[in-house]
């Protein structure tokens, strides 16, 4: 049964930017709801290994996760999983409610926005049709279904390369097709890539269709060369693509203003442009986008609220009773 439920500040998503705020707003005494569709940790749960988070040469994505959550449990933040935030509308009162698949509604006069983004689809014929079938974007979660194959991968960024160098401890043959003749990845990740000997990269190409056979699993990807025009089959049974992420803004009702590429623009405190709302980690448009700047931004976030928050409750103190919302003369 569909209930209501009233914070002080209500953060959707429980990735790091999430946990991070989580942390913050229980250390702040603010009554805090962290909401989150599946586990807490967000795209670290995708990750097999983080070696950029100061203070860890190296650690599994799920381990820092599984840190996150416990810190920010251990302040007092408070977790609701398994149900999915729909919406975010401001009311006329001017608190926000956070509605869920199941009916229950969060009203809170704050809200900090950490859904991150889901993974960009490339758009081709066979995309959707061998999705689990040799179509993943997680290296993590289906690189292991992959042993001893020959698997291509889709992009030319951090994560991309990042997942090829990671996909061949399980196939046999890993070939990177990037669009452009040369890569966006960082130079510590390219060198890794380029040393690599099962890892072939196919340079100025696109994947036009995926193809398969009759047990209905993917064998072929047909390419076409942007520079020579040339097209050719390439014998695949994986295709793992990393084009890029959606921003989840979707859930947000009223307009905010954003990029052209949909990411929420916000001041030097997270806050939007809609007055009380927070935008925090990989839906924020910024340069990069990195579990370090993600929690930067849930921490500056959090303290930004805390304050909107106080401004709130001085106003509200500072009025006369009879001009106060639900007081009477």
């Amino acid at each position: 049964m569909a209930a209501i439920f009233e914070y002080d500040v209500v953060i959707v998503g429980a990735g790091p930017a999430g946990m991070c705020a989580g942390m913050y707003a229980g250390r702040a005494m603010m009554r805090a709801v962290v909401l989150e569709r599946g586990f807490p940790g967000g795209e670290l749960l995708n990750t097999e290994l983080i070696e950029d988070y100061p203070g860890f040469e190296s650690i599994l994505g799920h381990e820092l996760a599984e840190k996150f959550h416990a810190h920010a449990a251990k302040f007092g933040a408070e977790f609701r999983t398994g149900s999915t935030v729909e919406t975010v509308k401001r009311l006329d009162d001017g608190r926000f409610a956070t509605t869920t698949d199941t009916g229950d509604r969060y009203l809170s006069p704050a809200v900090i926005v950490t859904a991150g983004g889901t993974p960009v689809k490339l758009g081709i014929p066979g995309e959707l049709e061998y999705a689990g079938k040799g179509v993943s974007y997680c290296a993590i979660c289906d690189g292991a279904f992959f042993r001893g194959h020959t698997i291509a991968v889709i992009g030319g960024g951090d994560a991309a390369t990042e997942e090829a160098d990671f996909l061949t401890r399980y196939a046999d043959k890993v070939y990177l097709i990037h669009r452009r003749d040369e890569l966006r990845a960082s130079k510590i990740l390219q060198k890794r890539l380029f040393e690599n000997p099962k890892i072939e990269l196919i340079w100025s190409t696109a994947v036009e269709r995926a193809e398969g056979d009759e047990n209905g699993l993917m064998t072929t990807l047909k390419l076409h060369n942007l520079k020579t025009g040339e097209r050719r089959d390439l014998a695949a049974t994986g295709m793992f693509i990393f084009v890029g992420f959606k921003p989840n803004t979707g859930i947000i009702v009223d307009h905010v203003t954003h990029d052209e590429m949909g990411y929420i623009v916000t001041d030097a405190n997270m806050e939007t442009s809609i007055r009380g709302l927070f935008a925090a980690g990989d839906l924020r448009s910024q340069l990069t986008r990195q579990v370090t700047t993600a929690v930067g931004d849930a921490t500056t976030a959090t303290i930004a609220a805390e304050k909107y928050l106080k401004s709130l409750a001085d106003g509200a103190a500072s009025r006369p009773r009879s001009a106060r919302a639900g007081a009477t003369a």
